[in-house]
């Protein structure tokens, strides 16, 4: 994983034409502070795309954040912690794909409509994992629960990632956590399925 975060850099964007003096020293040395951030963070970055997302999609999306993140360098001017910069970055990575996959559902959804073949069935998993339960939280809910309680950020710290007044991120903590207990109070009955949280 850790070549991945190495690598990220072949997504930078490069200058017209060559820089020269304190540009050029100014360039290197924000390269070389993100070369050292993405090596740093990387594991947590994509601890946080798996519990986002999920784990098959984790890689890419972990690398998609760290290009996006050296597309963006130059606007960074440390008003921020960096490891918050590059959180939000991860987040807002995985809420595009989270939005895509909602897209594409729904057109599946449709699609089956119309030809008449829908069906539901009994969900064939028994217990669940965590992951498993998350995955049906809506998406700014599953952001404010993971970096909270997951990565054990304050909720001033979760709300300047998910960029949002901390009191929402409170309430979507409580939220995600009504909703869990939903999840797992309807894995447990005998019959019937989970409600659908994704995102909207």
């Amino acid at each position: 994983m850790m070549q991945k975060a190495e690598r990220f850099g072949a997504g930078a964007p490069q200058p017209s034409t060559p820089a020269s003096g304190p540009e050029r020293a100014g360039a290197g040395a924000g390269r070389q502070t993100l070369e050292d951030l993405a090596r740093a963070s990387y594991p947590d970055v994509w601890r946080l795309c798996a519990a986002l997302v999920d784990r098959q999609a984790a890689d890419d999306l972990a690398q998609e954040t760290f290009v996006r993140a050296a597309r963006s360098v130059s606007a960074f001017r440390g008003q921020v912690n960096p490891r918050l910069w590059i959180f939000a970055i991860a987040r807002n990575t995985c809420m595009d794909e989270l939005r895509r996959r909602h897209r594409h559902r729904r057109r599946q959804e449709r699609l089956t409509a119309i030809a008449g073949t829908a069906g539901h069935g009994a969900d064939p998993a028994g217990d669940v994992t965590a992951n498993e339960l998350l995955i049906h939280l809506d998406g700014d809910r599953r952001a404010a629960f993971v970096l909270t309680q997951l990565f054990r950020f304050s909720y001033q710290e979760a709300a300047t990632v998910c960029d949002c007044p901390a009191g929402t991120i409170r309430s979507r903590v409580a939220r995600a956590r009504e909703d869990l207990i939903a999840l797992l109070a309807d894995d447990r009955a005998p019959t019937g399925g989970r409600p659908d949280h994704s995102i909207q």
